[in-house]
């Protein structure tokens, strides 16, 4: 009876595994700004199960998958209204280059230019994705220049952030 009781306890376990695998809903976005050229890329990463519940308000008029091009079209537009970049008190204008949707993986580049020639000294992010859709939505910004990275992270409702480079 006891094996039984173990046995039962065991199955129960590992069934609730995938449930407690992914507790939370986070991404990740990578700046890296070329100092030398000015040049700017930003990549946003992003599971597709989080991103999806988004959609009926991101892409009201499309279906809310990321298989109708129309959602896609419409997630890449709002990320790029929703995402807004400083570099040395200069607003950075940024153009969609290329989405990638790879099963449950999505990311989206992004690239811009600002002025070349000088030392990065301040980057000012300002972003807040999918509003009342996770609670517990964590947006994880890495920002490298000049061999340097600095990590702020967003949650739903966080003010602009603004990280200093020195050497």
């Amino acid at each position: 009876m006891r094996r039984l009781g173990l046995s039962l306890m065991a199955a129960a376990m590992m069934l609730a595994t995938p449930t407690l695998a992914h507790r939370g809903h986070g991404g990740l976005t990578v700046v890296v700004i070329d100092p030398a050229t000015g040049g700017v890329t930003v990549t946003h990463r992003f599971a597709a199960h989080d991103v999806e519940p988004a959609l009926v308000t991101v892409a009201p008029d499309a279906q809310p998958t990321l298989d109708d091009p129309a959602a896609v079209s419409a997630l890449e537009a709002h990320l790029d209204r929703r995402f807004r970049l400083e570099v040395n008190g200069e607003r950075i204008d940024l153009d969609h280059e290329e989405t990638d949707l790879a099963g449950d993986n999505i990311r989206v580049d992004f690239a811009g230019t600002g002025t070349a020639g000088g030392a990065v000294r301040t980057v000012r992010v300002d972003l807040d994705f999918f509003p009342g859709v996770h609670d517990d939505q964590e947006q994880q910004v890495n920002i490298r220049a000049a061999g340097v990275t600095r990590t702020v992270v967003f949650r739903p409702g966080s003010p602009a952030q603004t990280v200093v480079f020195t050497r």
